[in-house]
């Protein structure tokens, strides 16, 4: 009974005009019809045997090059499909499960498989959508050759695909590094210790005239100043708002995306400068990263932030320093002005905070309730001390950066800020 189970409609109808034919030849006691009508009535049952067989010797195996991508770049599914038993020659029928983000479902249809070796299927995939997505799982459809058995197979289970947000490639770093320029900025990178020392630099626009270093400026013959640290607690920490209601726009092109993509690219970027990164939420939850020791690696980050989902939180909640004591840089999407007094409250005074302030009513639908107007965020974080620019949609993030690195903050510019070394 299970057998007849995938027998299709033209199947049953067939065994049922094989049955009224046995019925009718034994009341006419007609020889000729009765020899007709069984085997009319053993064709559907012989290929819904044969179907059948032919299902429980399928197994598949799915293999995807690569299987971490970023957004935009392309991956392939490569399957093969093997046959320990004998296929009909009404062929196969395989469709694998692709999630909406990814494209379509690929359909295949294989005439024939081999009996020691495997069929090769492939198909590619276009992401357009950050995350961790599940490939499958593979369905086979079994059919004979006249189209009257039918039997569905799931084969080969889940793989996973990890896409990543996009990367962009940027330049420079933020004002007062010492990256390269001198023994400041290798001295207090690699050292990560919290104990008070003095870094001789070369001096900078900005610079306090009262600590310049007569004696390394007369062996330099250039203008140094002496650096007089405060206890360093290390590392960079990079905030990301991840609150939905802080973000405009739907799928790939909102907000939420373009401030994911900007917070990689700068993890990244300050990683390959030495830098210990750490990556957290608005919260302080830490996403990536760690202790200054430990810093993060671009394989973990990017994993973060393909699995990352936004926050259902109406308000920034700040309940003490998101940067964990370290210098800041903060990626933060629509906020009232309450909110950012209560994070610069937060913040240590004398350790350097960047922010960058995402104009979110540039990606949103004529739909979607406006934002506030970031002017007043960003009034109140540069007269709090921070560097802070505004991004708009239209803006390269390459650029937005250039522009946050160029920034002095005000108490920087006063030659105030403790512990504003290099990055």
């Amino acid at each position: 009974m299970g057998v007849l189970a995938g027998l299709t409609t033209r199947g049953r109808c067939l065994l049922a005009a094989g049955l009224a034919a046995a019925l009718c030849a034994l009341l006419l006691d007609e020889r000729d019809l009765l020899r007709i009508a069984v085997f009319v009535v053993a064709l559907p049952i012989i290929a819904a045997v044969m179907a059948a067989n032919a299902r429980i010797g399928l197994a598949a195996l799915r293999h995807l090059v690569p299987e971490r991508v970023p957004v935009g770049t392309s991956s392939e599914v490569r399957l093969e499909v093997r046959s320990s038993g004998r296929l009909p020659a009404g062929g196969l029928m395989l469709e694998d499960g692709v999630p909406y983000a990814l494209g379509n479902k690929p359909r295949f249809v294989v005439e024939r498989l081999p009996r020691r070796s495997a069929a090769v299927l492939r198909y590619p995939l276009q992401p357009v959508m950050r995350g961790v997505h599940q490939l499958g799982p593979l369905r086979a459809r079994v059919t004979d050759p006249f189209g009257l058995a039918e039997f569905e197979r799931e084969l080969g289970g889940r793989s996973r695909l990890v896409v990543v947000p996009k990367v962009v490639a940027l330049t420079g770093l933020p004002h007062g590094s010492g990256m390269g320029a001198g023994d400041d900025g290798a001295v207090r990178l690699r050292a990560g210790q919290g104990e008070d020392d003095a870094i001789i630099r070369q001096y900078r626009h900005g610079d306090d005239l009262r600590k310049v270093h007569w004696k390394s400026t007369a062996r330099r013959d250039e203008l140094m100043v002496r650096v007089e640290e405060s206890p360093w607690h290390g590392g960079v920490s990079v905030l990301l708002d991840t609150r939905a209601d802080a973000h405009r726009g739907n799928g790939p092109t909102s907000s939420l995306e373009w401030a994911i993509s900007l917070a990689a690219s700068i993890c990244l970027h300050l990683h390959k400068h030495g830098q210990h990164v750490r990556l957290c939420t608005e919260e302080g939850v830490l996403l990536a990263g760690g202790s200054a020791s430990a810093g993060l690696s671009d394989v973990p980050v990017l994993d973060a932030l393909a699995a990352l989902h936004p926050a259902h939180r109406a308000q920034l909640a700040v309940t003490g320093d998101p940067g964990a004591g370290r210098e800041m840089i903060a990626v933060l999407g629509d906020v009232t002005p309450a909110a950012v007094a209560e994070l610069v409250r937060f913040r240590p005074r004398g350790v350097r905070s960047l922010a960058v302030l995402l104009d979110v009513n540039g990606w949103a639908s004529a739909r979607e309730e406006r934002g506030a107007d970031p002017q007043d965020a960003l009034r109140l974080l540069t007269s709090a001390g921070w560097g802070a620019v505004v991004a708009r949609p239209e803006q390269g993030m390459a650029a937005v950066w250039s522009l946050l690195c160029n920034t002095v903050p005000e108490r920087m510019s006063s030659g105030h800020v403790a512990g504003a070394g290099p990055w």
